[in-house]
């Protein structure tokens, strides 16, 4: 069955604001079926939901990126929506958002806080701080314009999501996506988005220390994936200056003195100048692997685009 839309909200223990999430999806695309994976919740997150309307299922592997997995894999729809059930995200651009995936094929749409009321209604600084610095070092390494990378606001095509491997268990997954769809040239959208912070007896499951560094790491493996001769290039312009660096006083006495003076120091610069050699030609080798990759994708695509249309036409 193709949905035409699936409203997917992944809950861990939001009690007190789920129920209302699930009222304001309904007001605001009534045509949607909303989905609500518990992530072993401890309060009424679940019972509360099936009782406000939605399709309850259950995800037993802890983490945000586990549950996006299991929705990704046993929902078909011509268009997801993905919400947090904490209720900070107002669903008044909920209908720009699937238009924007139903009526102009983009693939993604980032739901964007950061240029709204974000850094107002957000309590916790770190949090301001850690956004603007993931979102400037995606935009700079992977030359794209993503207004807010670590939203959980966002609309997907049925293309999009069949095709994403998620690799991520965590929070991470927001950025993954980012980097997955700005790296394969899909078409992305920002709409701006209000953000209210958690009501009264809401709290957030991030950690800002362990989930921020979590993002980062995130960030550097998937720049080596993507991008791996700028990646190794940068590795081998710092190896190459550090024996530049260390082997110019060793020239400056040899015109002296004409004499070789300090072996070691000249050994060690060889080994690095070796070392910068071969992370180039290890980022040459990568790359070529990775536009390898970049073409079974676009088959991959192609056939995932056959298997949606005939999926259409089995739901007429």
């Amino acid at each position: 069955m193709l949905d035409k839309i699936a409203v997917l909200i992944p809950c861990y223990n939001e009690a007190p604001t789920i129920g209302k999430v699930i009222r304001d999806a309904k007001a605001a695309l009534p045509e949607a079926v909303i989905y609500v994976y518990d992530n072993n919740s401890t309060d009424d997150t679940a019972r509360i939901a099936s009782q406000a309307g939605a399709v309850v299922r259950q995800e037993y592997q802890q983490g945000k990126g586990n549950v996006i997995r299991r929705m990704f894999r046993e929902i078909d729809a011509q268009c997801y929506l993905l919400i947090d059930g904490d209720d900070t995200y107002p669903l008044e651009q909920a209908k720009e958002m699937t238009d924007y995936v139903l009526e102009r094929h983009a693939d993604m749409v980032v739901g964007d806080r950061l240029s709204s009321t974000y850094f107002t209604e957000n309590k916790r600084p770190f949090h301001n701080f850690g956004n603007s610095l993931v979102r400037e070092s995606i935009n700079h390494l992977f030359r794209s314009n993503i207004k807010d990378i670590m939203t959980g606001y966002r609309a997907f095509s049925y293309c999009f999501v069949k095709t994403f491997p998620v690799l991520s268990q965590g929070f991470e997954i927001e950025t993954e996506m980012t980097i997955h769809a700005v790296y394969n040239h899909m078409q992305i959208e920002n709409v701006v988005v209000d953000y209210r912070d958690r009501p009264q007896g809401s709290t957030s499951k991030l950690n800002t220390y362990s989930d921020g560094f979590r993002v980062l790491k995130m960030i550097l493996r998937l720049f080596k994936t993507y991008k791996p001769l700028a990646f190794f290039s940068m590795i081998a312009a710092c190896l190459l200056l550090l024996a530049i660096g260390f082997f110019i006083p060793v020239f400056i006495r040899f015109l002296e003195t004409h004499l070789v003076l300090q072996i070691p120091t000249l050994v060690v610069c060889g080994f690095a100048t070796l070392a910068a050699i071969q992370a180039f030609f290890a980022g040459l080798i990568l790359s070529n692997m990775s536009e390898n990759n970049r073409r079974d994708f676009e088959y991959q695509l192609q056939r995932t685009e056959d298997r949606y249309t005939d999926l259409k036409e089995k739901n007429r």
